[in-house]
């Protein structure tokens, strides 16, 4: 199976990611398996209806047969017809930035409440997909979960997607380093949304504590973004001494129908 990876160094690379800051009702018929209004639905929210983020990192097996992968692929994004995600998309990233955790697909998907969130994870659909389609072919897995004050619009198919998820050496310097993130989308005009928050799902994350998703309009803005050496540096250095370790994927919203394939 090809995949991309461009894999480089968490700390070399860390400046232009860091900039950057990615069970319910049975499916009720086939051809309804995407909905291609959740690419660009409107969100109402307030204090108390923020949009709840939940990114899942996957490291496929490197032998494993494309027809698996491209099953566990379309298992996910039919997903999207469980009535309580408000946006959902599962593909193959663009790339990873990180040496230390390496990964091959991402799925992406938002909720409106935590209880939306735990109802879909048991969702009987949700764990066959798990069962059948994933654990059988991935070496690895993470996953995180916030709550976002930016997650007004799902993204559009072909919007680039920037996930990064950090681990901080002092916890107690968590409030700063969230600060300085929700900064940057006023840095960087190009950021269509910036979704920043801490986690609150531990059990799957590997010890990773805060996560945002930096949504551009295509893959040459966020090339565009990377380029702009002095101004990445400049807002790395403000967080430099806070981080221990960082993961970074880039990845492309796919359209409705890739998850017929």
């Amino acid at each position: 199976m090809p995949t991309k990876m461009l894999c480089a160094s968490a700390c070399t690379r860390f400046l232009p990611s860091f900039s950057l800051l990615s069970p319910q009702p049975l499916f009720r018929r086939r051809n309804c398996l995407i909905h291609r209004h959740n690419h660009q639905t409107p969100i109402t929210m307030s204090a108390q209806h923020q949009i709840v983020e939940h990114v899942v990192l996957f490291k496929v097996k490197p032998d494993v047969d494309s027809s698996k992968v491209a099953a566990m692929v379309n298992g996910l994004n039919a997903l999207t017809s469980l009535n309580l995600t408000v946006h959902l998309s599962a593909g193959q990233l663009l790339q990873t930035r990180s040496s230390s955790l390496t990964f091959t697909h991402m799925l992406h998907s938002r909720y409106r409440s935590v209880d939306d969130l735990k109802e879909y994870a048991a969702h009987p659909e949700h764990v066959r997909v798990v069962t059948e389609n994933i654990k059988p072919i991935i070496d690895d897995i993470m996953a995180v979960d916030w709550i976002s004050d930016d997650a007004s619009v799902s993204p559009k198919p072909g919007s680039a997607v920037r996930v990064t998820f950090l681990k901080l050496k002092d916890e107690s310097e968590k409030s700063r380093v969230l600060e300085v993130i929700r900064g940057i989308k006023d840095e960087f005009p190009a950021i269509e949304q910036l979704s920043v928050g801490e986690n609150f799902s531990h059990d799957r994350a590997k010890g990773y504590t805060i996560a945002s998703v930096a949504v551009l309009p295509g893959t040459a803005d966020l090339e565009a973004l990377d380029s702009n050496e002095e101004l990445v540096k400049l807002q790395k250095e403000k967080v430099r001494d806070s981080i221990e370790s960082v993961v970074v994927v880039d990845y492309v919203v796919p359209p409705p129908q890739s998850a017929n394939l």
